[in-house]
């Protein structure tokens, strides 16, 4: 039980770290002039990865009953973050311009702040 609570916890470390690197280096694209292109996909992929595993271990730790300190906002915040990059995915229809990469860029940022937030309500 305890081990589930520390990899919940450090993997949420390891995603604000990610997520952080990913906005960075996406502004740093965009103010170049590039797209998104095959090294940023696959960082974002990761990236969705990672977030998934952090959300079914967090679905272990509920059926253990072992919840956050604000249990339905932490859940959002969870939910919003695995939906995040899909759903940017599906409104950019895919493509990979310089358009497309502000607009990664700027929801990674917001992931930032969406991944502080759920790390505050979980403890």
């Amino acid at each position: 039980m305890g081990t589930l609570i520390l990899l919940h916890d450090r993997l949420s470390q390891t995603i604000l770290f990610f997520v952080l690197i990913c906005a960075l280096w996406g502004f740093w694209r965009y103010f170049r002039g590039e797209g998104v292109r095959g090294d940023f996909w696959g960082a974002l992929l990761i990236l969705e990865g990672v977030i998934l595993v952090q959300g079914l271990l967090g679905l272990g730790m509920v059926l253990m009953r072992l919840w956050p300190a604000r249990g339905g906002i932490h859940f959002l915040y969870g939910v919003v973050m695995a939906l995040a990059l899909p759903l940017v995915y599906a409104y950019t229809r895919g493509r990979d311009g310089r358009r497309e990469q502000l607009i990664y860029s700027v929801v990674l940022a917001i992931m930032v702040g969406l991944t502080l937030r759920a790390i505050t309500t979980g403890r």
